[in-house]
């Protein structure tokens, strides 16, 4: 992904990369023209030439699920504004949106466009990051400002060295090395910080710190110290942090939701470049019109922590990051993103009271049987024998019952974390290099179940191809047709799935039909598919789905009205 972008970007066709990282443009450029005019229309196209698709990717709050990270879902990231000063408020915002559901694909959407904009710069809430002034995450012109954002210095970022080698312990301060270096300085803070000495490293971090608990009539207990030696926060750079969010905002009180029962409040003593920042805890629900603090300005910079704990080597950073923060680091030539799959491993497998060897090739298993035990063994399985052994790795790999080794679960969860994560690349390679693609997951998933999150026009012809089963159902009873309708897979995937033969007449175990889940989710894009159920399989599924369809859809009706007359 990183590697297509940039090429795309570095040529010109800011449209190509945005494709390449997998955001969906809902703009047409022309019509910012015509609306707003030339010179809106030619600072939103300088900012779109300079875009950098995957960098912003890379920068957008995540969680983890599962042992990997997701984007998080239901976000607003708005990036710039245009027209003159004064009719900026009113004039066009250029802004992304993550993926509505966290199931669905983990595509992006930039939009530009007017309507709405009073509702996102209003937003006090967690769903809207306001990013305009952070242009180092998203604008090539401006990603070098990165290293001094997280609190390095001119000649490296704190913790490493200016070729991206972490610093030993002994290599970093015993006392506060003063501001003549933000780096050292940041080390500083932020270990006072780690060991709990909060009072000391707010202290030295210019901060006023009250660690008196929140009042709260909640049965919720909060330990402020706790809460605040387990939070990553960015100390050093906080205040200039929020120096900038009042200016932007024309706001002197800002909060960082940390739990249920506290959120960090952070206001000025006193107005003006006089006051100093004061940090405190509060109950959320007193908070509820205090903006929220995005959280890429308060927390400290992921990458950094993974480096400094050598987790990630300072060259499979997004290059632009490592550029950013190692001005020292030795970058191959071009672009290089995360490592692509490796050519999956022989394991052992113990068979027989013996540690046989198997590989994957040509989509099966090598295994040291002759051909004839082979067949054999396949007959024993077929009329339901027990299978030990080698024998047993395969259909444990095609099922979603039965033990596979421990090689074989990693090279499993490699393959559909990259399905989730949008590699169709990646899962091709690992296909090309012989890995069944017969596969399921823990929850019973087929790859034809995972297409909803790849680009599957070269992806679907190959299982297909491998005799893969277009009625298979996952441990929830939904068929890859049903899967691809209810979390968010294009009408392309949709039309080719039912173009290759998928059953349209498919109902999951609690009764809901293909025409209930587009109607539950709104997918106005499949209003053919409902209709032709309807048409072929009247009354198909469970009344009651039905019926809470149509309430959804009232229900929906009637928030536009309330927001169309407000």
């Amino acid at each position: 992904m990183i590697e297509q972008a940039t090429a795309h970007r570095l040529a010109g066709d800011w449209a190509a990369a945005c494709a390449a990282a997998r955001v969906d443009i809902a703009f047409v450029p022309a019509e910012i023209a015509a609306g707003h005019g030339g010179e809106t229309a030619a600072d939103l196209l300088d900012d779109l030439r300079h875009f950098v698709p995957d960098l912003l990717r890379w920068h957008l709050p995540r969680y983890v699920r599962g042992g990997h990270t997701r984007l998080v879902p239901g976000r607003t990231v708005l990036l710039a504004r245009y027209g003159p000063p004064a009719d900026r408020p009113a004039g066009p915002l250029l802004f992304v949106t993550t993926p509505g559901r966290p199931e669905g694909p983990q595509r992006l959407v930039l939009h530009c466009a007017v309507a709405g904009v009073q509702e996102f710069l209003g937003d006090t809430g967690p769903r809207v990051h306001d990013w305009t002034s952070a242009r180092h995450l998203w604008d090539a012109r401006h990603t070098a400002a990165l290293r001094e954002r997280c609190g390095g210095g001119r000649d490296r970022a704190p913790f490493c060295r200016a070729d991206g080698t972490p610093l030993p312990p002994e290599g970093l301060p015993t006392a506060d090395p003063g501001s003549h270096d933000p780096a050292a300085r940041t080390e500083w803070i932020t270990r006072l910080h780690e060991h709990g000495e909060l009072e000391a490293a707010f202290a030295a971090a210019g901060i006023g710190l009250d660690l008196n608990p929140p009042a709260t009539r909640s049965w919720y207990r909060v330990d402020p110290e706790s809460l605040l030696r387990g939070s990553p926060l960015n100390l050093p750079r906080l205040t200039p942090e929020f120096r900038l969010l009042a200016r932007r905002r024309g706001c002197s009180r800002f909060q960082i939701p940390r739990n249920h029962g506290a959120a960090i409040l952070l206001e000025l003593s006193e107005p003006g470049p006089a006051g100093t920042l004061r940090a405190s805890l509060a109950p959320p629900d007193r908070l509820a019109t205090v903006p929220h603090v995005p959280e890429a300005f308060w927390r400290r910079l992921p990458d950094l922590d993974l480096v400094r704990s050598g987790q990630v080597a300072p060259a499979r950073l997004h290059p632009l990051v490592a550029g950013a923060l190692f001005p020292a680091l030795e970058v191959a030539d071009g672009a290089a993103g995360p490592p692509g799959p490796q050519a999956p491993e022989p394991f052992r497998v113990r068979c027989r009271g013996e540690w046989h060897r198997v590989a994957w090739a040509d989509g099966g298993l090598r295994m040291p049987h002759a051909e004839e035990e082979q067949r054999r063994e396949r007959a024993l399985r077929a009329l339901g024998g027990a299978v030990t052994g080698c024998f047993a790795v395969q259909p444990a790999w095609a099922s979603d019952s039965g033990r596979l080794p421990k090689a074989l679960r990693a090279q499993r969860a490699d393959l559909f974390r990259r399905a989730e994560h949008g590699d169709a690349p990646g899962v091709l390679a690992l296909l090309d290099a012989g890995v069944d693609p017969h596969v399921r997951d823990g929850a019973g998933r087929t790859l034809l179940h995972a297409l909803h999150l790849l680009d599957h026009e070269e992806l679907l012809p190959r299982v297909l191809a491998a005799g893969a089963d277009l009625e298979a159902t996952d441990r929830s009873g939904r068929t890859p047709l049903f899967t691809a309708a209810s979390e968010g897979g294009s009408r392309t995937l949709v039309e080719a799935l039912i173009a290759a033969g998928a059953s349209i007449g498919s109902v999951d175990p609690s009764g809901m039909s293909l025409a209930h889940v587009i109607k539950l989710r709104r997918r106005g894009d499949l209003a053919f598919l409902r209709d032709r159920v309807r048409t072929e399989h009247p009354g198909l599924g469970d009344d009651r789905w039905e019926a809470r369809a149509r309430v959804s859809a009232t229900r929906t009706m009637n928030t536009t009205d309330e927001g169309t007359h407000t």
